[in-house]
């Protein structure tokens, strides 16, 4: 297609992710979701699901194509198709060789979160899973950015070893998971609703360490973060945006999903450890961010910083926290991708992302300098935007039972103010710095001397659709909470009232020889 028309690409996939946004909306208008955080389920109830889908894949392996949806899902669903039509927007010129194969990948891993999203057959959701790491190798090396000291090759092939590393981690749970079930049942099944039920006894806490090992890597949680600074300094835009967007809400998603309500015993016992892992984090992430001068440094620091937060509200063990939780992956979602898209429009502009050589910005860019305040501002968590609300439901949802670590994780927000503050003073006030910057990089490219462009329309709109966004989360996020509202209490129930029966390991082990 690229040798017919070189834009053609570009089209199929925009068209390709609107269509996934646009039947997300369809079918949250469909649902009829309003007023279903007043509802109250029954801890005892069966998983809400909206939609299923399924046909036998493997029937004598007991994996079958699974997909179903509840409120939690579609969220996430409808997060992806908006941020994949941003990742091909903001790509629209800066990609401007292989572009067919560009948009196969970056098509192939949005793909891939979706299917991770949707899938409840755990052999499905594995498949996904993995699926979505090897075009975002490639995005980071083919078309990524070399640093300093550092090839864009060794942070795609850094990312692409810790995320396999732990994949096999999750598989190993996975399959121990299976294999027990069996020995119980008679029945071999990787289907989610029929592993519900599998009582582990003594090993329940080994299998959930694999599959929280598997997600606290994508996440990632301190210390299985080495990837994310590399993977996202070196990515293109839409690598980022990608990475920061959707890629890291899978792992977040997949605790929610999995390793709550199948380990929820060993959950409740590790997690003062992973709440403690998670305020490390708040904190590492927060002063590494203040450390930083490379602006996509940067934002990738505070991502680790922001998902000790999500950590602290998956383990708290509230219905409060965790609707807190899904309006801070939306909101968080929503204010990373526009930073790391307004980081590569700059570097188009000036060919640099250090943020000592930056300045004067405000008085050179009548749209830009504004709009990255308020995304800024929005990642600090100011009132009137969903970080605002997520992050408060978080820590308020969170008091009765953690009150030390959230009293720690409030007290961190006051370094989240200085990253914030400090970005905005050094490229957008301080020393006049921008303007021979300009002039260097247009003279050391063969490029007539001109004013620094600001924003054009398409990348104006981009920015304002974003913004949109996080100012309703901000000042009206009741559809959100409604929407997910069945979906979070199912969760938390089992996560907190499940009474699992404990099965010795050697008995396990007398009855699958037995069979």
């Amino acid at each position: 297609m690229e040798r017919f028309n070189k834009r053609l690409p570009r089209w199929i996939a925009l068209i390709g992710m609107m269509l996934t946004f646009a039947l997300s909306l369809i079918l949250w208008q469909q649902g009829d979701f309003s007023g279903m955080s007043k509802q109250v389920i029954a801890p005892d109830a069966a998983v809400p699901w909206v939609a299923e889908f399924s046909v036998p894949w493997i029937p004598s392996f007991g994996i079958s194509f699974h997909l179903a949806l509840d409120g939690l899902s579609l969220m996430m669903v409808a997060l992806t198709g908006l941020l994949g039509v941003a990742a091909v927007a903001c790509s629209w010129n800066e990609i401007q060789r292989r572009v067919g194969f560009f948009h196969l990948n970056l098509l192939w891993s949005l793909g891939g979160v979706i299917g991770v999203f949707l899938a409840i057959d755990l052999f499905l959701f594995f498949f996904f899973w993995e699926m979505m790491l090897v075009p975002i190798y490639f995005l980071i090396a083919l078309w990524g950015h070399d640093v300093v000291g550092k090839t864009k090759e060794y942070a795609a092939t850094k990312f692409f070893i810790y995320t396999q590393a732990s994949g096999l981690i999750m598989l190993i749970g996975i399959l121990v998971l299976v294999i027990i079930s069996y020995a119980q049942t008679g029945v071999v099944s990787f289907n989610y609703n029929d592993l519900l039920g599998t009582s582990l006894g003594g090993w329940e806490y080994p299998i959930m360490l694999c599959f929280f090992i598997g997600f606290a890597v994508k996440l990632p949680i301190v210390p299985f973060h080495g990837w994310l600074p590399d993977a996202h300094a070196q990515a293109p835009t839409a690598g980022s945006v990608d990475l920061a967007g959707v890629l890291i809400k899978t792992a977040a998603y997949g605790l929610i999903r999995f390793v709550l309500p199948l380990f929820p015993v060993a959950s409740q016992e590790f997690a003062p450890i992973a709440i403690t892992l998670g305020t490390i984090g708040i904190f590492y992430g927060a002063w590494l961010a203040f450390m930083q001068t490379d602006m996509k440094r940067l934002l990738a620091y505070t991502s680790i910083s922001h998902m000790g937060f999500v950590v602290l509200a998956i383990y708290a063990g509230t219905l409060l926290s965790l609707q807190g939780l899904m309006i801070q992956m939306l909101a968080h979602g929503l204010s990373s991708a526009a930073l790391f898209i307004m980081a590569g429009q700059l570097y188009e502009r000036l060919h640099t992302r250090d943020l000592t050589l930056m300045g004067g910005m405000w008085g050179q860019f009548r749209y830009y300098a504004p709009i990255l305040m308020f995304f800024c501002a929005a990642l600090l968590g100011i009132p009137g935007t969903g970080n605002f609300i997520g992050e408060f439901m978080i820590l308020f949802g969170s008091f009765a039972q953690y009150p030390v670590f959230v009293v720690f994780a409030t007290f961190s927000l006051v370094l989240a103010g200085l990253y914030s503050l400090i970005l905005i003073y050094r490229a957008l006030f301080g020393e006049n710095n921008i303007a021979a910057l300009a002039e260097r990089e247009t003279k050391s490219h063969g490029l007539p001397a001109r004013r620094l462009k600001d924003l054009g329309k398409r990348e104006l709109s981009l920015l304002l659709m974003l913004a949109a966004g996080l100012v309703w989360l901000g000042l009206y996020p009741q559809p959100f909470l409604d929407t997910s509202s069945h979906a979070m209490q199912w969760i938390n129930n089992a996560y907190i009232y499940s009474q699992v029966t404990q099965v010795d390991a050697s008995q396990l082990l007398d009855v699958m020889e037995a069979r």
